[in-house]
């Protein structure tokens, strides 16, 4: 059996690796989703102009690995009080949202959403959206696996970016 489930987190080079490496997890896919522009390149989404978000798309086997847990690593790599992007990369391409493909994923995405809202972990409203699946564009072939393939780049970007300080400071408790 296999599904799918996509997340806009910033970008997407550090979203990947936080689902990658579980039993049940078939792929973990960079692209683009959201925009109205076909076949966007990541040049065109880079500018912020296309509509689309950076979004990791996630084949997995529900029956191995539960969507619930999905959402739950996808909360724990993002800033969801952030409006403006995600860490140093600002515009609308790298703010969060949860691209839901069945009626059970919406529900779920957005009782999740209330649950991280109920939490008093942030301070700031949260404004992750929970929005139907759109077309998926993969990226390019250089930005998948980036983080395998270009291991000093991602860890220096990653570094750079203060997503592990965030993290490290809202979630190093769980």
């Amino acid at each position: 059996m296999r599904e799918k489930a996509t997340f806009a987190g910033g970008c997407f080079w550090c979203m990947v690796k936080p689902f990658d490496s579980y039993e049940g997890i078939f792929s973990v896919t960079s692209g683009y989703m959201g925009g109205e522009l076909k076949n966007p390149t990541y040049e065109q989404v880079k500018r912020g102009d296309t509509g689309h978000l950076e979004v990791v798309q996630i084949e997995f086997d529900p029956t191995i690995f539960s969507y619930t847990t999905l959402l739950d690593i996808y909360w724990a790599q993002v800033d969801p009080t952030d409006a403006g992007g995600q860490f140093q990369d600002r515009g609308e391409q790298y703010t969060t949202a949860i691209f839901v493909h069945t009626d059970e994923q919406a529900a779920l995405a957005l009782a999740s959403k209330e649950q991280i809202a109920a939490s008093g972990r942030f301070t700031k409203p949260i404004v992750t959206t929970v929005r139907a699946a759109e077309k998926f564009y993969p990226a390019e072939d250089y930005h998948q696996d980036f983080y395998k393939k270009e291991a000093a780049a991602y860890e220096a970007d990653r570094a750079q970016s203060g997503r592990d300080e965030f993290i490290n400071t809202h979630w190093k408790n769980d």
